[in-house]
């Protein structure tokens, strides 16, 4: 394996690590805002509509067969 991948690998490590410290502060931020059973709440509608937007795009491929 060469520079090549381990490039890659670095900038994927960086890319998540980054999208977990940008996760992070949102959810503190939220926590101060709303408390935390609001910011539970917040993260649960985020990630429901993420869920929905999913199984839409996944029955449209799936009937389109």
């Amino acid at each position: 394996m060469g520079y090549r991948f381990y490039l890659w690998l670095a900038a994927i490590a960086f890319a998540v690590a980054a999208g977990f410290g940008l996760v992070l502060i949102l959810f503190t931020r939220a926590v101060y805002a709303w408390g935390l059973f609001g910011a539970f709440l917040a993260l649960a509608a985020v990630l429901l509509l993420v869920a929905w937007i999913y199984d839409r795009r996944e029955a449209r491929i799936r009937d389109s067969y």
